[in-house]
């Protein structure tokens, strides 16, 4: 889903000043990262300003937790099924930090210039005073995130001794030679640790005082970071049993347990496919709301093991397969505007089904399972949109038995020309949202009116591969 933390607003530009002096001369008051967080969330809320741009779907049910969550100051777990947007949101919780902050130059752990904690800068700050170097660190490098992975180790969480720094001749006692992992790099910001559960249990307990006593142990050096850093995981429930598990200690220290969920709404699902999906073609809004209906139908399948979940990735891979197969037909047969049909939608089912995980019972079915899931979305759509719309004038195009033949490579205007003049289409191409003066978008209609007509059972159909016959 996007994919990095909003960067500063355009034309933005950092403060000018560069010294711990200046600074307070300015007037300049620091805050908890979390504090910042909550003025900043609190000022949207207020003004009626979107807090978590791009969300789809979360209004009334998820994001009212997590912005309890982050007015408490809590560090929380967002649990919930693959593709549910769990990193998506995350990540837009960092645009809530403030578009710059004021950090000691050259910290490896983003220090305050007012209360510096690394030995290095204390010493700084020591030697140098009022002169000590101010740079301002930017939103967008003030958020990490870390995949957890069963080989992750403490070093890369939380820091390890430097072989080189200590090769240059400091001594093993040096706090100096301590290379700081990603927790302490993130301090004053957001970490994210996403599948939470499949980080090896040793490795979950170095969070544990990261969390609880905000700060840090290294080696056995006698060293103490008071970390200021707001840390969010997220996992999947299966994971509990599946994979691993977010030992007790750990799950007592997170504030807060979001749980998320799939779109709720037909609306939101086709929403989000709009949003994300990113389509080589024009694809109709019809054709959207099939794969919408699809991937909720497909979700509620008995066939399929919902264990495992649905993605948000499958409904938008669908819309972008979707798109491709209208460019390719563009492509081959010289049109101008590429617009997808009801034909492009079957290619959906091959190219998606590696996608979903079937019960032991549906083996070998599996195609068919999503053929007949399909059929079901186009229908539910056809009644949908076209339910209650005249269609007198098309099935007369078919009382004396005539027919007329589409599929994958007949272009839209060679369609139009085999369908021939028909009553009523302007009225069916408004139904559907779209313009009847393009011929792909009147194609697009025609053709998913016959497939609609076919499936409630008015007109018949012959079908081989690329190739389609409706009437007869």
């Amino acid at each position: 889903m996007p994919q990095t933390p909003q960067a500063p607003r355009a034309g933005a530009t950092s403060p000018s000043i560069t010294t711990v002096g200046e600074l307070r001369a300015s007037g300049h008051r620091p805050k908890p990262v979390k504090t910042e967080i909550r003025d900043n969330l609190l000022a949207r809320l207020r003004s009626g300003e979107p807090r978590f741009p791009g969300i789809v779907g979360f209004d009334d049910t998820v994001l009212p937790q997590v912005e309890r969550a982050l007015l408490a100051g809590h560090d929380f777990v967002l649990l919930g099924e693959r593709g549910q947007g769990k990193t998506r949101l995350i990540r837009t919780i960092a645009e809530l930090l403030d578009e710059f902050t004021p950090v000691v130059e050259g910290c490896e752990i983003n220090d305050h210039p007012y209360a510096p904690v690394c030995a290095r800068c204390r010493r700084l700050a020591a030697e140098l005073g009022d002169e000590l170097p101010v740079s301002w660190l930017a939103r967008d490098l003030r958020y990490g995130e870390k995949l957890a992975t069963p080989d992750t180790s403490v070093g890369d969480l939380i820091g390890d001794v430097d072989p080189i720094k200590v090769a240059e001749g400091r001594t093993l006692g040096d706090p100096e030679t301590v290379h700081y992992g990603l927790v302490p790099r993130f301090n004053r910001g957001i970490f994210s640790v996403n599948e939470l559960p499949d980080l090896a249990e040793r490795i979950q307990v170095a969070l544990l005082n990261v969390l609880e006593e905000r700060d840090v142990q290294i080696r056995g050096y006698a060293l103490r970071l008071p970390l200021d850093v707001l840390l969010i995981a997220s996992a999947n429930p299966e994971d509990y049993t599946n994979r691993g598990r977010i030992i007790t200690p750990l799950k007592d220290r997170f504030g807060a347990e979001v749980h998320t969920h799939y779109p709720l709404r037909l609306a939101d699902e086709i929403g989000l496919v709009g949003q994300e999906a990113s389509l080589a073609a024009t694809v109709p809004a019809h054709l959207l709301e099939v794969v919408a209906r699809f991937t909720r139908l497909v979700r509620e399948s008995t066939a399929v093991d919902q264990r495992s979940g649905i993605s948000a990735r499958f409904a938008i891979a669908g819309a972008e397969t979707v798109a491709a197969s209208a460019l390719r037909r563009a492509a081959l047969t010289g049109e101008a505007d590429a617009v997808a049909r009801v034909c492009d939608v079957p290619a959906i089912v091959d190219s998606l089904q590696g996608k979903v995980e079937f019960e032991v019972s549906e083996e070998g079915r599996e195609r068919d399972v999503l053929a007949h899931l399909l059929r079901r979305a186009i229908a539910e759509t056809f009644r949908a949109k076209l339910g209650t719309t005249d269609l007198s004038g098309l099935l007369a195009r078919f009382e004396e038995g005539t027919t007329v033949e589409t599929g994958e490579l007949v272009p839209a205007s060679e369609l139009l020309k085999r369908v021939g003049p028909v009553t009523g289409l302007a009225k069916v191409v408004e139904r559907l949202g779209d313009s009847g003066e393009n011929p792909g978008h009147a194609a697009a209609a025609i053709e998913f009116a016959l497939e609609g007509l076919y499936l409630t059972r008015r007109l018949s159909k012959d079908e081989v591969p690329g190739r389609t016959v409706y009437g007869g």
